[in-house]
């Protein structure tokens, strides 16, 4: 199964995720919005730095039910005031540890820092979440003005020279402090964190690293802005009803009420994800307008413009590398690996090329398939990019007589989440969920649950955002609003954000297979915050290594296929019927249909993302068209039927997100994926005593102990990638016969 897109949390190092956040979320660019909600008008005062204290939302802990934030009290003029005054707050909190007379203990020197910082804490949280989710022009400016200030915030941290020097004292005597395992980890943690920040610099090169760090939050911020602008701005007008035959009567409806929304009277828009590839393509015959919507698709960032990301491009990749070679690392990759699980550069690579060779010759296999239906239909064209999904969708029909479109009536989201996602959670770990409605929300589409451990005891909030809306980044993830932690006794609330097209009034909400997936692996990351228990907030839920990141979500996949839950929620929602045995059985049997494409696609990404990232100090390409050309070309996925799943002027995970030199990580974290899913199917499948197991030794564990540990703690073994291959299709089976 291809990775959802994109998907994620907020994973950053604790220190590093103290106020500040990524220019973006992960999953798409940020970007100053035509039609994006604007702030209210009453929420802005003249001055919002002259505003009371103790009026400022931010300025104490919320008092609502599992410190959910006071979305009903949060104003665009509150950000800034409390900007301010929490990095204020910290770095008195701060120097207060550096310059203390008493030795270095852990609690008054690494726990001491974990509890620093806590209003800057809860309003980078909010504002980075609700400037994914729910943003307008107002927030970008301040997103604009804050992200340096946050840069050299903490610089001032980790930039500490009395500081650091408490931390090595520590570090050098871990072994004699008889600490716990876990505060022993924190402690090395805490240690790599500053030594990877630059605290072991010379003060001048300390100010050359402030300079770049500074530079690079202001790219990351325009980069991520012109993205979602871009992605708006260039949404396809449609004059002629005709041109859209081949969508449903609701997916015409939508596009009817989007131009109305924006003013377009009679027309049509379909709005653009921020992927390459765009739904409609697998729907609409007209060829013309299908090309349109790939080549406006493929143009995003490099076509002149205010919104053109090629020179942030050069400049984020030369300046990430150079800054690599500051720190002492041959190139950014290099940098961002040692800290994963793949550990380094010629682990990735080889992981990659092993795997490029057979995904594109089964494109090339599943392009001649199309081709014979494009020569018998249209004779003398060639198939295109723009032409993939559309005869895709063909060839499964002819082949399996099987269509995407037969699926859509029974997967309505409210059963799909309730009757699919909520029961096998509840099959496999005991999980219950009660809506409330007593809670205030951001958006009123937010749905808020509470849920309820095996025993009947609260456990975590949950909120599901899954409609698309103008203000709201492109794309699907998870992020905490508050992260679990025993040192400040909180559970967690978690929330998962997909972009489903929604319907006109009346109409129900009906998924495509792929965004039902995606639904499952969100949760996933969602159980991942919600089942953590651990102390320390630098570990809590997901805040593990970005390529391990994905691994418990896309575990989460698998159920919802398995039998048990499919038929459980894969009800028509006119008739209540379940789904037909023989529709259930061409699902599985298209598994793996199509996979050269989806693997070649998003291998085709990840290899640029390597490429940019694994350039040498001093290394300046002149051309970003040229860079991609060659790299594609060297890679061997060159294959333009197939183009890369981002272009990099619009591959908002790398240059904008935490996903830099790691979006190979989706992969990697399959190959472990595909292994546990062999675990589970040997011991029985979907039962309380495998999902416990799950839980005790990897979900509730979080980023307290070395992340293969627990995998080793879970499987009881090495993974192998034979589970991987098969699944993908790219052993020495046929790609789409049964196995």
């Amino acid at each position: 199964m291809q990775p959802p897109l994109p998907t994620a949390a907020r994973r950053a190092s604790r220190l590093a995720s103290k106020g500040a956040r990524p220019a973006l979320l992960i999953a798409a660019g940020l970007s100053l919005l035509p039609a994006a909600r604007p702030a209210p008008p009453e929420s802005a005062p003249a001055d919002p730095t002259n505003m009371p204290l103790n009026a400022n939302p931010f300025a104490s802990e919320s008092t609502l039910p599992y410190h959910l934030p006071p979305f009903d009290r949060i104003h665009v003029g509150d950000y800034t005031p409390a900007f301010e005054q929490g990095m204020a707050e910290q770095l008195k909190e701060v120097a207060a540890i550096a310059a203390q007379a008493a030795a270095p203990t852990l609690e008054n020197t690494i726990v001491a820092l974990e509890r620093s910082g806590r209003m800057l804490d809860r309003v980078s949280t909010v504002f980075g979440n609700l400037n994914g989710a729910d943003t307008n022009p107002e927030m970008h400016r301040i997103e604009r003005a804050m992200a340096p200030r946050l840069s050299a915030h903490r610089d001032a941290i980790h930039l500490n020279g009395a500081l650091f020097a408490r931390v090595q004292s520590l570090y050098d005597r871990r072994d004699q402090l008889g600490l716990d395992a876990e505060s022993k980890w924190l402690l090395e943690r805490y240690y790599k964190d500053f030594v990877r920040a630059g605290a072991k610099l010379s003060e001048s090169d300390k100010d050359r690293l402030r300079a770049m760090n500074a530079e690079l939050a202001a790219l990351g911020t325009t980069f991520s802005q012109n993205v979602l602008n871009e992605k708006n701005a260039d949404s396809i007008v449609v004059d002629d009803p005709a041109q859209l035959a081949g969508l449903s009567p609701a997916e015409i409806g939508a596009a009817g009420a989007a131009a109305r929304a924006d003013h377009k009277e009679g027309q049509f828009v379909l709005p653009l994800l921020n992927t390459t590839g765009q739904p409609e393509l697998a729907s609409i015959g007209d060829r013309p307008l299908r090309e349109r919507i790939m080549e406006v698709s493929l143009a995003r960032g490099s076509h002149g413009g205010p919104y053109d990301n090629r020179s942030a491009v050069l400049r984020i990749a030369t300046l990430r590398a150079d800054r690599a070679g500051l720190l002492g690392y041959p190139t950014h990759a290099a940098y961002v690996l040692e800290d994963q699980t793949a550990r380094n550069v010629e682990t990735v690579n080889k992981l990659l090329s092993d795997l490029a060779r057979p995904a594109v010759a089964n494109a090339r296999r599943e392009a001649a398939d199309m081709q014979a239906i494009m020569d018998r239909e249209h004779p003398g064209d060639r198939i295109a990019a723009w032409d993939w999904d559309f005869y895709t969708e063909k060839v499964r029909r002819a082949r399996y007589d099987f269509d995407e479109t037969q699926l859509k009536p029974y997967f309505e989201l409210s059963r799909v989440l309730q009757d699919g996602v909520f029961f096998a959670a509840h099959r496999l770990y005991g999980l219950t969920f009660k809506e409330r409605h007593d809670l205030p929300v951001y958006e009123p589409d937010v749905r808020v649950f509470e849920v309820y451990d095996a025993d009947g005891s609260p456990l975590a909030l949950f909120l599901g955002d899954y409609y698309a809306r103008p203000s709201k980044q492109g794309g699907a993830w998870m992020n905490q609003y508050v992260a679990q932690s025993g040192l400040f006794g909180d559970k967690a609330v978690v929330a998962n954000h997909l972009n489903i097209p929604k319907p006109p009034a009346g109409e129900p909400t009906l998924l495509t297979f792929d965004e039902v997936v995606t639904a499952f692996h969100e949760f996933g990351h969602g159980l991942h915050g919600m089942f953590s228990h651990v102390r320390y907030p630098r570990f809590s839920g997901t805040r593990v290594p970005r390529d391990f990141v994905e691994y418990p979500s896309q575990v989460n996949e698998m159920w919802a296929v398995w039998p048990e839950v499919l038929k459980n929620y894969a009800k028509d929602y006119r008739t209540g019927r379940p789904m037909p045995i023989e529709l259930v059985d061409k699902i599985l049997a298209t598994r793996k249909f199509n996979q050269g494409f989806t693997t070649t696609e998003y291998l085709a990404a990840s290899l640029l993302d390597q490429a940019w990232h694994q350039l040498k100090p001093g290394e300046k390409p002149r051309d970003v068209a040229e860079f991609e050309a060659a790299a594609l070309h060297r890679d061997g996925v060159d294959f333009a039927p197939v183009p890369p799943r981002y272009r990099s002027t619009y591959f908002s995970h790398v240059f904008a997100g935490g996903y830099s030199a790691g979006y190979y990580s989706y992969i990697w974290a399959e190959v472990l994926v595909a292994d546990s899913i062999e675990w589970f199917k040997d011991h029985g499948g979907l039962t309380r005593e495998n999902g416990d197991h799950f839980r005790q030794t990897l979900l509730s564990r979080g980023g307290s102990r070395e992340a293969m540990s627990l995998f080793h703690d879970f499987t009881g073994r090495d993974p192998y990638i034979e589970p991987l291959l098969r699944r993908r299709g790219l052993d020495p089976v046929a790609p789409d016969k049964p196995q």
